[in-house]
């Protein structure tokens, strides 16, 4: 191996939460090594300024100081020396989510994107990192769980674990401290699955076979004749938290986070919401492994991480990974059909109670990612949509149609797998490219033999809503509005704060909005009686529809008082009931929730 790039990171203070990286640099420029940190990590479309929680930094050569120069918010730039350019520096890591890092004395967990300097021009080197324990005897105990490989180290330890270039390096998130840790073979490639908290009674052995069937069931889908993953080793790494929810997809991994209730139990069999909500998290990053971290828009083909990378394709990239995650579920048979089309009302009910729908397309949500969906306020249910949500609903709605005008002969799995074979399959062989917006539709015409272009420029490209209920029929699948018995709201969302009832969103067009009511404001009686957070509800069920109310807020620190004429709260109810009959329908159906022959 000819002058890799090294790396070594020890946990120095984990009460301080700081880890102390060491990169040595055997070859740097001659004109003086340029370092830089992303400011972003791929999957998560915001600007995070990594850069931010390095605490101080500094650099030497053959014993000697070596003068660095910051150039912007995330570069540094080493004065000209000889060989061995050794850089130290300290990183704040205490950032509890998927994103970043996070030490303390309890775990360490970290993605390369915010500890791991690049070195500028030898991106494509080896690079090596030496990850090492903390100093004490209360850390003895602790392992390390990463999809990089090994190189002097044994799996699950402390040691030297080596990437092929920076790309790697940074894709592939580090957990380390006490966890329990099984693994399972999906299709002869190895699985492992590591938790991370306390999580009493944990039935591991069930999330186990559950993780297997839907795995096995994605890799099939990819590969059907084959059966051939695209990694030869993938870890699912979960933090078991109180209350938490979220996940980052890698190239050969997955960090999680979620509550400890929502893990199975010894014992209990039946499939609870939290259970099956984290399945299907599972399920969404491990569709990622296909979508979107080797089918790639073509922004994406290589990520520029020093700044926002716009593309209006993330509905497919994102929403189509939503449309196929709880679709996984059923498929592999975790959940029965009428549970899953109880997680498809649910997204839709979620989209049409969004004035923004109206407003922005998935492609526009898409583009504006880095600016309003990952920096929404209180006004966004009213001005955005999401491209993961309605993206899903675009997936089934495309799939539906393909199905139906093709008579079942195409579906979106073959859209997918051509995604897969043209775009995916070689990306890391370095044989691939990114899918450029123009080829998207393209392609959907040449596989399926339709003409969709009316779909996209409706649908994806407008606003309009997609007509589900119409493709759901020959389906067998009917679809009911239930709002016709609707209860008198303000048209608003609540939130706790302490015991207070914060406005936390006004609805356009509803009571609050047309009385004047603003999101932030505390609700603080209705016609003269006390609102707290738990008890609007049942204040406003005394009353009906155009009765008149007073309502006290307080504003920042003003009283103020708003006169609110009572409207049903017509917000969609939308159930969907999968019929017996008639046997056709049910054929149909069955034909979507059923891994297509190939």
């Amino acid at each position: 191996m000819k002058n890799p790039v090294q790396y070594t990171i020890v946990p120095k203070d984990p009460v301080a939460h700081l880890f102390e990286v060491t990169l040595a640099v055997p070859a740097p420029d001659p004109e003086g090594q340029v370092f830089t940190l992303p400011a972003w990590i791929p999957g998560s479309y915001m600007i995070r300024e990594f850069a931010r929680n390095i605490v101080r930094i500094r650099a030497e050569s053959a014993g000697s100081a070596v003068p660095l120069k910051k150039l912007d918010k995330h570069t540094w730039q080493a004065a000209p020396c000889g060989k061995n350019l050794v850089l130290r520096y300290e990183v704040y890591a205490w950032d509890l989510s998927v994103r970043a890092a996070h030490l303390d004395q309890t775990h360490g967990f970290f993605n390369g994107t915010s500890v791991f300097l690049a070195v500028q021009g030898q991106e494509d080197l080896p690079h090596v990192v030496d990850i090492r324990r903390p100093d004490g005897d209360q850390f003895k105990a602790w392992r390390v769980a990463t999809a990089l490989p090994e190189l002097k180290a044994k799996r699950y330890g402390f040691g030297t674990y080596i990437a092929s270039d920076y790309d790697e390096l940074i894709d592939s998130p580090v957990e380390m401290g006490m966890f329990e840790l099984a693994t399972f073979k999906a299709h002869g490639v190895p699985h492992d699955v590591v938790i991370t908290g306390r999580v009493p009674n944990l039935d591991m052995p069930r999330l186990v076979a559950d993780l297997k069937k839907v795995c096995e069931a994605q890799i099939a889908l990819f590969e059907p004749k084959s059966k051939r993953a695209p990694m030869g080793r993938y870890v699912f790494m979960t933090l078991a938290v109180g209350d938490g929810y979220g996940g980052l997809e890698h190239r050969a991994s997955t960090a999680l986070i979620c509550s400890r209730n929502d893990l199975p139990v010894k014992g209990q069999k039946e499939m609870s919401d939290g259970y099956r909500t984290y399945l299907g998290l599972c399920s969404h990053e491990y569709f990622h492994t296909w979508n979107v971290k080797r089918i790639k828009p073509d922004v994406f083909a290589p990520y520029d991480l020093r700044s926002e990378g716009y593309t209006t394709l993330l509905w497919l990239f994102e929403g189509f990974t939503s449309y196929y995650d709880d679709l996984m579920l059923a498929r592999s048979g975790l959940i029965d059909e009428a549970a899953y089309f109880k997680l498809v009302a649910k997204t839709i009910n979620g989209v049409l109670r969004g004035s923004g729908r109206t407003k922005q397309s998935v492609a526009e949500s898409s583009f504006d990612a880095w600016t309003k969906y990952y920096r929404q306020d209180e006004n966004s249910p009213n001005a955005i949509v999401s491209y993961y949500a309605k993206g899903s609903l675009v997936g089934l709605a495309l799939d539906l149609t393909i199905r139906a005008e093709t008579r079942g002969r195409k579906s979106l799995d073959d859209v997918m797998r051509m995604l897969w074979q043209r775009y995916g399959r070689e990306f890391y062989a370095g044989a691939g490219k990114g899918v450029a917006e123009a080829e998207v539709e393209a392609l959907f015409d040449e596989v399926t033999g339709l003409k969709l272009k009316r779909f996209f420029e409706r649908y994806v490209r407008g606003t309009e809503d997609l007509p589900l209920a119409k493709l759901l029929a020959p389906f067998g699948v009917e679809w009911e509005d239930k709002r016709k018995n609707a209860k008198p709201g303000l048209g608003v969302r609540t939130a706790k704060e302490g015991n207070d009832c914060k406005i936390a969103n006004v609805y356009e067009g509803g009571p609050a909005h047309l009385a004047g009511v603003s999101a932030g404001d505390i609700l603080v009686a209705v016609n003269g009686l006390r609102v707290t957070a738990a008890n609007l509800d049942g204040l406003l069920s005394r009353y009906r529809v155009g009765d008149e109310l007073v309502l006290h807020v307080f504003r920042r620190d003003e009283l103020m008082a708003f006169s609110a004429a009572l409207a049903a709260d017509d917000l969609p109810q939308v159930t969907l009931t999968p019929q017996a009959k008639p046997a056709a329908a049910a054929r149909l159906r069955n034909a979507l929730l059923e891994p297509q022959a190939v």
